[in-house]
């Protein structure tokens, strides 16, 4: 099983042992609701909605605290934005409820919000200037680049601890590595790995702002912000190589016309041809049009974050549930998250938003499923729809599930969708 043969990827974990600042007790480490705490004074957010305009308009001020240039900016070594946070799971049994499933696990949904969260801490901890004590800058999650599981079960009655710091900078934007890990026997065991990508921008965030630049002090350093520079570069390749950009390579042309010879309905309808137009799913298999679920949420206040647009840890579980729905009706047995990678933030989601989720599931191999969850908001004034995010999903299911059929080339691109589903199944199990 992936979850016996993965393990975390050494140099970070050396890392955060390296940058720790030796407090092993959970009782001097801040918890999750002092980071969003911490959140709120560091942009100066309002607690209550009826002042949220008021707050912004406050924060406009700010413009003036600005650098005009990367270089009139400290440098900052990646000790100075480690973070060490708990969550007490264990410890506070009054907390446990809210990350509490069915299955008496962790909703891995409430991790994600927690981890969005913890990196725009940490990406505030490395630009943090003295004598400032509100920050000019906007810092919002750009990308989810990677998170790699390594347990299958995350326990309900353990603490768990979240490190990380800054990895890699650009002019405006920063890679954060994050890592969880769960309390047993004394001892703090890996579950997940976590890179997102955060992006400066001014007070209002409308437009880039520069970040302090990082300088690696050792090779371990080193060699973690090559990476972080390769993780850029194998973004852009990725990208580029999109289906939506490019055309399918001559074997993904052959996968796809095979699948589609494979469903031809081989009874003759006259001497010697055969209709294309009648279709039959192969054996153990599901059309992808089958194997769709829908969900719709309204964007409450409650759910914004401190620059009063919707929190994206909360479009990350919603999607993530439905994913996991997704996945569980598909395969008819619990299925488990392997992987979450290249979620990527196109636009920001407003207060009072009609938020639509898609999800599909687009491949699958023995007991893996790969789900895609498409994310759009719908504006009832001008009946716009518009694509807010996409998030690809990588499940384990408990039994071998059947095999997911394109039916056609065209319509809503189903056999691009496969492709698709194929290559983000691809590149997680090389990282994997």
């Amino acid at each position: 099983s992936v979850y016996r043969l993965c393990t975390m990827r050494r140099l970070p974990s050396l890392l955060a042992r390296t940058l720790t600042s030796g407090t092993s007790g959970s009782s001097v480490l801040p918890d999750m609701s002092e980071v969003r705490s911490r959140l709120r004074d560091i942009v100066g957010a309002s607690t209550n909605w009826r002042d949220h305009v008021q707050a912004m308009q406050e924060r406009k001020a700010l413009h003036t605290l600005l650098a005009k240039r990367q270089e009139d900016l400290p440098p900052r070594r990646m000790k100075d934005s480690y973070l060490e946070v708990i969550l007490p799971l264990g410890s506070q049994p009054e907390i446990r409820e809210k990350y509490l499933n069915v299955h008496n696990s962790v909703r891995f949904g409430r991790i994600l919000e927690d981890l969005d969260s913890l990196g725009v801490l940490i990406c505030y901890t490395h630009t943090q200037q003295e004598m400032q004590p509100r920050s000019p800058l906007s810092i919002v999650t750009a990308l989810v680049d990677k998170i790699n599981l390594c347990k299958k079960i995350i326990y309900p009655d353990c603490d768990i601890k979240f490190t990380g710091n800054v990895s890699w900078v650009g002019k405006t934007s920063m890679e954060v590595k994050m890592h969880m890990l769960q309390l047993h026997d004394g001892d703090y065991s890996p579950v997940l790995d976590a890179t997102f990508v955060m992006v400066a921008r001014d007070p209002e965030n409308k437009r880039p702002a520069f970040v302090n630049p990082l300088v690696p002090e050792t090779p371990e350093e080193e060699e973690i912000f090559k990476q972080g520079e390769l993780n850029k570069l194998k973004r852009i390749d990725f990208s580029t190589a999109s289906l939506l950009k490019m055309a399918p390579t001559a074997e993904e042309r052959n996968i796809v016309h095979d699948i589609f010879l494979n469903t031809l309905d081989t009874r003759q309808e006259g001497e010697g041809t055969v209709s294309f137009r009648s279709r039959k799913l192969p054996p153990n298999s599901v059309w992808m049009e089958d194997a769709k679920l829908k969900g719709l949420q309204i964007c409450h206040p409650q759910e914004r974050n401190i620059f009063n647009r919707i929190f994206g840890g909360f479009l990350m579980r919603k999607a993530f549930e439905l994913g996991w729905a997704n996945a569980c009706s598909y395969g008819g047995s619990r299925p488990f998250i392997v992987s979450v990678d290249d979620i990527m933030f196109q636009r920001p989601v407003e207060v009072g938003s009609l938020l639509l989720l898609s999800g599909q599931v687009c491949y699958t191999e023995k007991n893996y499923i790969q789900v895609r969850v498409h994310s759009e908001v719908y504006d009832a004034d001008t009946r716009e729809h518009q694509t807010t995010n996409i998030f690809h999903f990588t499940f384990i299911s408990e039994n071998e599930v059947p095999r997911v059929v394109p039916k056609t080339y065209g319509g809503k691109y189903p056999s691009m969708l496969y492709l698709d589903g194929k290559r983000h199944f691809a590149a997680t199990m090389k990282e994997i």
